[in-house]
């Protein structure tokens, strides 16, 4: 009798591992069809996400600069007034300043004279006054409140 009954687990056991072999060779592939799948649908993502920061900068680097060809807004008549690095270059080369003139006018350090004009950042708000009153500003008169040592800036 335990050789009948061995017999019939041995063949039990068989028959099993015949049925479940295709079943898993059909969960592999699919398995293995997903993995692949979510690793495009990340990759996807990882993309779009770049694509986002980038749209995301030229908005901001959008929002503080305007096209040379608009005209200036006024801060007087309630419109928020906007900072063009080309701009700020040309007011200080028209008024005949070196960055570290411009400066010491503004009471800031040369380094962010440099990355004002060069468009890398845009000048925290208290700088901005001094900066929009520089358009209406002659060179005498800079020149004069440089040599009393009195910038445009308020700390």
């Amino acid at each position: 009798m335990t050789t009948f009954a061995s017999s019939l687990k041995k063949e039990i056991a068989r028959v099993a591992r015949k049925e479940l072999k295709d079943e898993l060779g059909a969960l592999r592939k699919a398995s293995a069809s997903y993995r692949t799948e979510i690793a495009a649908l990340k990759r996807q993502v990882r993309e779009l996400q770049v694509a986002l920061r980038q749209t995301s900068r030229r908005a901001d680097k959008a929002l503080h600069t305007v096209a040379p060809d608009a005209p200036a807004e006024s801060p007087k008549r309630g419109r928020r007034a906007v900072f063009s690095a080309e701009r700020f270059k040309a007011q200080r080369e028209r008024l005949g300043l070196t960055q570290k003139d411009m400066a010491a006018y503004l009471g800031t350090s040369t380094l962010s004279v440099w990355k004002w004009e060069t468009g890398q950042v845009t000048p925290r708000a208290r700088f901005l006054p001094a900066i929009l009153g520089l358009r209406t500003t002659g060179k005498r008169e800079v020149l004069q409140q440089l040599a009393r040592g009195a910038g445009g800036a308020t700390d």
